[in-house]
């Protein structure tokens, strides 16, 4: 029996629980691009996640909450939108045929995320795993193409998608609100400690940026 959207997101919200107490504040440098999934997310506002707390924390909960809706969707699609479904069934089987496929079968903390760092000025990349994984999609032929009348039907499935997607999504969030004291409260006590260490030692470094003995004679 196919869950309730209010269960489906509370197990997802519990799942997301279990995973915070191993969150830990990275220690290499931040992306210049901001995510795509999480900047000025509406699930994320719901959930009480605001621009203070930590991308990291945040892309874990969004992404389950995206699961969510994607699911969703995938099943209107496929009972009220056959042109579509046959799109994506044969973007599918396309992509089933790629060679390299590094993006799947991810962890919701890292799904959605780029493949590569950022690069360094000056210093190029011998390769890239986004690279490698346009290669092998070069090797898979292309769709076929589609008629003019084909095109019009699919913009407006497409269309249909979209608007089912954001009915969903407005009801994910509206439930979300129910387990904003408990998402806080993981927060507080698990994200918010470690945030509270990093600075304290960033300032106890600032204070004493030197050795004090440095430049005295005879030390």
């Amino acid at each position: 029996m196919e869950r309730s959207l209010e269960t489906q997101v509370s197990l997802a919200v519990d799942a997301w629980l279990r995973w915070l107490p191993r969150w830990e504040p990275a220690t290499h440098r931040g992306r210049v691009a901001p995510c795509r999934r999480c900047l000025g997310s509406p699930v994320l506002s719901a959930a009480g996640l605001g621009s203070d707390v930590p991308h990291g924390v945040q892309h874990g909960l969004s992404t389950r909450v995206k699961t969510i809706v994607d699911h969703a969707v995938a099943q209107y699609t496929s009972r009220n939108l056959p042109m579509l479904q046959g799109e994506l069934d044969t973007q599918a089987a396309r992509n089933r045929s790629r060679s390299y496929r590094p993006a799947e079968g991810l962890e919701p903390e890292f799904e959605g995320l780029p493949l590569d760092p950022d690069p360094v000025p000056g210093s190029p990349f011998l390769f890239t795993i986004a690279g490698l994984a346009d290669e092998a999609d070069a090797s898979v032929p292309a769709l076929p193409p589609l008629s003019d009348d084909a095109k019009a039907a699919l913009r407006q499935e497409v269309r249909l998608a979209d608007e089912y997607a954001s009915m969903i999504g407005r009801e994910v969030c509206t439930i979300l609100l129910r387990h904003r004291l408990r998402i806080q409260a993981a927060v507080g006590q698990y994200v918010e400690p470690q945030i509270a260490a990093m600075l304290e030692e960033l300032t106890r470094s600032l204070d004493a940026p030197f050795d004090p003995r440095d430049g005295l004679p005879g030390l």
